[in-house]
Parts: structure tokens; C-alpha cells; sequence
């Protein structure tokens, strides 16, 4: 037996639905044995992003069946709020594949990020799962899983203004520890002697540069040249950003 719902959805959860069905009350038909979960992700959006649902004005939870006309409003993260991050110990991330750049600005500011272009889905949703790490993504159906616990549809393909939304969204810009993680394998860097580098590095940069960090992982040699201070002007813009925001 079909029945009929009122959902209407709130702020950011808008970005999922078509342009048609945004911010307007939406007439659903469902089948006496859909969830709340299921229907709120048929119609487009992932249960890692709601924060709330409520039905006749009354917070239920995903598991929740309703009954016919019944109103329901679903309500997003918009920042901040602790329970946006229960179970995640700290601010630690998986990022699929199409998001390379932005782990590698992640790991510039100095948070522990697993990203390969080897991972597929179902290596993601374990990931994500088993380690307690932020899944981000651009894959709308992938934060689906129920595997998934912590996640974030990344609205921009800038890679720049992502990183601005995921320092946006889980509140990063205090916690920043530039320079501390590798770039390419997040392994952990620390500072070395000129002479124990110095076979790795280019003939310029052994006449300029007297201090050098190495990676304990892939064993990568950093030092504070023209990219060092690119970096430090991102660093500049995403916390300006975010003090004015």
C-alpha cells in the first residue's frame, strides 16, 4: 500500500535536490517498509549530512516509518556542531579519488589524510569506517552507505575553495600544524642535517639552502624555496577567509 509524505528540506541539504524541488514543501509516495533514511536518500541526499529530522514537528531517527501525511523537515550540519563529529576521535580524513589535490593541501596543513588512486569504493567505506576517518567526496551516492558515519559531499571543484570548506565545516583553522605531514605519502616530516640530505638534493639548492625537513616515510626532501612561501600565502588566505566568515 502506497502512502504520501510532506518533506521539506533545509539550508545546504538543498544543494542535493533538483533546482525544481529547493525550498519548497515536496510531496513524497512511499511504500509502507521505506525508513525515513531511505526516503530522504531517494530523493537525493546522504544521512551523513542531516543533523536532524523532524515529523510533525516531533526529532525522530532514521529508522523511523511514516505514516500518511505526515510533515517531515530535514535539517543539515552548517558547522560546527559537536555531534557532527561523534565517533571521530580527531580530524582525520579519507579522501576518494578524485580529490588529490586536496589531500595534499590537508596534509600541507598538517592533517593525517589517506588518499590513493588505488582505493576504490568499498576500500573507502572500510576506511572510513574501521579507522573513524571523514570520508570527503564527490560522489553524491558513495556517503550513502551505511558504513558511513562521518562524511561531506565537496560542493566546489576548486581546489582551493575545498579546502576553505572542509576548514569551514569542521571548524580546522585553529588547529592547523603546517609543514608537519609529506604531501605525497602523509607520512610524519621532521628537520635534518644539510649533510644527511645531501646527496638528494640539486646543485642550486645545495649552494642556497642550510635548512632541510625529511619525510620518515618516503623519505622526501623539503625545504623553505619559492614553494614553501606559495604555501604559506594559501595558509594566509584560508584563515582570512575563514576569521570573516
Amino acid at each position: 500500500m502506497l502512502h504520501t509524505a510532506q518533506f521539506r528540506f533545509q539550508g545546504t541539504l538543498n544543494d542535493f535536490l533538483r533546482p525544481c524541488q529547493r525550498n519548497i514543501s515536496i510531496c513524497y509516495t512511499f511504500a509502507e517498509h521505506q525508513t525515513v533514511k531511505d526516503m530522504i536518500e531517494a530523493m537525493g541526499v546522504p544521512h551523513v549530512e542531516v543533523r536532524e529530522v523532524l515529523v510533525n514537528g516531533k526529532k525522530v531517527n532514521f529508522s523511523k516509518r511514516l505514516e500518511s501525511d505526515n510533515q517531515v523537515e530535514v535539517y543539515p550540519f552548517e558547522g560546527g556542531e559537536a555531534e557532527l563529529l561523534a565517533g571521530i576521535a580527531d580530524q582525520r580524513f579519507v579522501l576518494d579519488v578524485h580529490l588529490g589535490s586536496l589531500a595534499r593541501y590537508l596534509r600541507l596543513l598538517g592533517f593525517d589524510t589517506v588518499y590513493g588512486q588505488h582505493l576504490h569504493d568499498p576500500e573507502l567505506v572500510q576506511i572510513s569506517s574501521e579507522e573513524k576517518r571523514i570520508l570527503l567526496t564527490r560522489d553524491v551516492n558513495l556517503l550513502k552507505h551505511n558504513a558511513i558515519t562521518a562524511g561531506y559531499w565537496m560542493r566546489s571543484q576548486n581546489t582551493e575553495e575545498q579546502l576553505q570548506e572542509v576548514v569551514s565545516r569542521y571548524r580546522l583553522a585553529d588547529q592547523f600544524r603546517p609543514f608537519t605531514r609529506c604531501m605525497i605519502c602523509n607520512g610524519h616530516i621532521v628537520q635534518v642535517e644539510k649533510n644527511q640530505v645531501l646527496a638528494q638534493l640539486p646543485p642550486k639548492t645545495q649552494l642556497y639552502f642550510d635548512e632541510f625537513y625529511q619525510c620518515q616515510q618516503c623519505r622526501r626532501v623539503y625545504w623553505k624555496g619559492s614553494h614553501y612561501k606559495r604555501m604559506q600565502e594559501l595558509i594566509r588566505r584560508i584563515k582570512e577567509k575563514e576569521r570573516y566568515s
